[in-house]
Parts: C-alpha cells; structure tokens; sequence
C-alpha cells in the first residue's frame, strides 16, 4: 500500500466511522475554549469536562476571570495537576486578552503562542475548533498513530504535525486531527493494545506482507 493509498484509505476508513464529530472538550466560545484547551495539559478532556463548569460558573470571560485571584483559580483548577503553572497563565493570558484585544481571543499563531501557557498545540487547536483555520494539532493519540501507520517516523511531534500537513489535504485537517483522536482513544490506544480491533493499523500492517 503506498502512502497515497495509505490517506486514502484512512480517511475513508474514518469517515465511515465518525462522518459527525463533536469537540471533546466542553466550551461556548473562543475564550473558554482557549481556557479549556490550556487545562487539558497532562490530563484527560473528561476531567477537565468536570472542572470547567465551576471554573466558568465563576468566570466565563477575561473580565471576570481577573476579577479572581491566581490561588482561587489555582484552588478551582488542582485536581487537574499543573494548578500554579495553569491558574498564573489563565490569570495572565486573560489580562492581556483585556490589555490587548479588548477581551477578544486573537486568531493567529504569532498572537496566541504569545500569551502565558499557550504553546503550538493548544494555538493549533484554537485556531481550528474556535475560528475554523486550518490546523493539524498533534496529541499523544496522533504522534501515536502516524507513527503506527508508517506516515511519521515518531522522531518529534514536530516532525509528526509537519508529515500530516504535508500527506493529508488540508481541506480535511480540522475534522481529520479529531477522527484520529477519536479513533486512537476507541481502537489503538498506547496500553492494553488489540490490534484485531485496529481496523486501520491492521490493514496498513498487512498490505506490507
């Protein structure tokens, strides 16, 4: 199977499995997505699913959101690890989303990546959920992949974001990062692995034979 065949195959393969796709993380806007995204760092979407809704009842916007303190952000936040790092930049992002877009989130990499705690992913993942710009954030469940499927040599998730813009159209980024997100949670997880259930890494394996 050559890589063309591979993407193809793949997509088609995703479609059928997840032709509607639904955001994991809960949000209503830009800015909580942005917060959410930010606090999903070394967690799971469904703890942080758990924690946004008091965090929001609180503050769901930059103006209120500095009206708290760090540590009452940072107390909100704790089951999710990483809590002072987190609350200081969610704390700090928000003023200067006040100070410098007048409460708005900004909608380019250079902008984003420029606030506290915000690094390419959680900007990759900004830009194509909340504002439909074409990204392709890569997770541990699509290094993992691409790396599986032969389309990525696992070197960098660098590396991993730069084959997958450059194999699949771009057209497709944004629903296809979270088919495969999906897919990798649902049939080729890093633990307790069966490749039996792995309908696509099966395949690919195979053809090769």
């Amino acid at each position: 199977m050559k890589k063309a065949e591979k993407v193809n195959f793949i997509i088609d393969t995703l479609e059928s499995i997840y032709p509607e796709i639904t955001i994991p993380l809960q949000h209503k806007d830009p800015y909580t997505l942005l917060i959410a995204v930010l606090l999903s760092a070394q967690t799971t979407d469904a703890r942080v699913n758990q924690i946004t809704p008091i965090l929001f009842s609180k503050a769901d916007n930059p103006y209120d959101m500095v009206l708290l303190s760090v540590d009452e952000i940072q107390e909100i936040i704790k089951p999710l690890g990483l809590a002072p790092m987190k609350s200081k930049g969610i704390h700090g992002l928000s003023q200067i989303l006040i100070d410098k877009y007048n409460g708005e989130v900004p909608q380019t990499f250079e902008a984003l990546e420029a606030l506290p705690s915000v690094g390419h992913k959680t900007a990759s993942v900004v830009l194509a959920q909340a504002f439909g710009i074409p990204t392709f954030p890569v997770d541990t469940h699509i290094h993992r992949l691409m790396h599986r499927w032969k389309l990525s040599d696992g070197s960098s998730v660098v590396q991993t974001e730069k084959d997958a813009k450059r194999l699949f159209p771009k057209e497709k980024w944004n629903k296809l990062h979270v088919q495969i997100i999906l897919y990798g949670r649902e049939y080729s997880p890093a633990r307790g692995w069966n490749m039996e259930k792995d309908i696509i890494t099966k395949t690919i394996i195979q053809s090769k034979k």
